[in-house]
């Protein structure tokens, strides 16, 4: 006698699993044949076209073109309906506010920047938030309301038990306690909120060179510097959402900085941040970069450092002064973590390619006792937003593509 609808095993679950392995399939690989879905998923021809037929009418799936270059007529193919569901993501930071809209398949269709107004501007953040993705929901050619699902990136942490934003204090209007209510009001689609360093781990995770890793960290450093930290495939934010804020971390080499919280900042990312940079730069009598606002600055000399090969030359020094810094840091992360993959991210690391990957490591080899492999991570434009939405993307899809209700 079958169980009651919903409990494991009985047709109707089964029908939503298979439903569900079809649809991932069609996301991994783009548009499949009946038969190649069959062969895919183990299914018999009849009931992979009854599994097609109930996602087509599900309006999940759309039959678009055939098969070619093979004798005879081309079979039908099936591919995910992009229109299905939309979801947002919302990168924010102390100069801009960037939100993009992309369809269930992950394609991105809609972007907008919104520059910040400043610390004494008085423009509300609930209305910087609903002005960037209302931009961004227009250039997609969509209303507020197709939105499923939003996950806004910050700096800091949300703390799970007040409400407030911590951790970021360079964040003007981000910090009152009502504010998470007011966004809450203002939106009419489910909200989420993850920190910035969190959301590029996502996004290796998910799309980069963090694929098929189950415990690893991400080094991050741009405006400032953290990591995030990824166990058992899980992120892990901590008891108050400040796991991975690394750049408070006492190091060796950086004098100890006293009230934290207060001064935002510590010895690591007073060592190694890319603030850190331009002072570096001049210590070396270097001149020949242009040293404006970090992080621009500091991307473009550890990127004019990484091309020097003569260990003379003052930019091969900077490379390699700055690789033991990083090293420092990371020496006291690994130690305590033993992760299996060091993915470096963030415009200050990623400028450094292999060249700087590969001092770090050496570095690191000799500071720590655990060796894990460090990688240069793959997703450079905008991860903090591509983390964002594959985030909400991850959840939507888990929403929409759920026959079994």
């Amino acid at each position: 006698m079958a169980g009651p609808a919903g409990m494991p095993g009985t047709p109707r679950v089964l029908r939503a699993m298979n439903d569900r392995a079809a649809l991932d399939l069609l996301l991994e690989h783009g548009p499949l044949s009946r038969t190649r879905i069959g062969k895919l998923t183990g299914l018999s021809k009849p009931t992979a076209s009854q599994l097609l037929a109930r996602l087509e009418a599900a309006g999940l799936v759309l039959a678009g073109g055939t098969t070619e270059g093979r004798p005879g007529p081309g079979a039908q193919l099936y591919e995910v309906d992009p229109a299905a569901a939309y979801a947002a993501g919302i990168d924010v930071t102390p100069d801009r506010v960037l939100a993009a809209v992309a369809d269930i398949t992950g394609r991105t269709v809609g972007r907008h920047e919104l520059p910040a107004p400043g610390r004494r501007a008085a423009t509300p953040v609930v209305q910087q938030v609903t002005d960037a993705l209302d931009g961004a929901v227009k250039a997609a050619g969509l209303a507020r309301a197709d939105v499923h699902r939003l996950v806004i990136g910050t700096p800091g942490a949300f703390d799970p038990g007040t409400g407030r934003l911590r951790y970021a204090s360079h964040l003007p209007g981000w910090h009152s306690p009502t504010l998470l209510d007011e966004l809450a009001a203002a939106l009419p689609m489910p909200v989420e909120y993850e920190n910035d360093v969190n959301l590029a781990a996502v996004a290796e995770q998910r799309l980069g060179a963090a694929r098929g890793h189950e415990d690893f960290v991400l080094l991050w450093n741009q405006e400032g510097l953290g990591a995030a930290l990824v166990l058992g495939g899980r992120l892990h934010r901590g008891w108050t959402g400040g796991a991975g804020e690394v750049g408070f971390l006492p190091v060796p080499g950086a004098p100890l900085v006293r009230k934290v919280s207060r001064t935002g900042s510590g010895g690591f990312q007073e060592l190694a941040g890319s603030q850190a940079l331009p002072g570096l730069a001049r210590e070396l009598g270097i001149t020949s970069v242009r040293l404006g606002p970090y992080p621009e600055a500091a991307a473009a000399l550890v990127a004019r450092a990484a091309q020097a090969d003569d260990d003379n030359d003052p930019h091969r020094r900077l490379l390699r002064t700055y690789a033991t810094r990083l090293a420092t840091g990371l020496a006291s992360l690994v130690s305590v973590l033993d992760p299996e993959l060091v993915v470096l991210s963030g415009t200050s690391l990623t400028a450094g390619g292999e060249a700087l990957r590969a001092l770090v490591q050496d570095e690191l080899e000799e500071l720590a006792a655990s060796r894990p492999r460090l990688v240069v991570g793959d997703v450079t434009e905008h991860p903090v937003l591509r983390g964002a939405l594959e985030s909400a993307l991850a959840t939507t899809r888990d929403e929409v593509f759920d026959t079994s209700r």
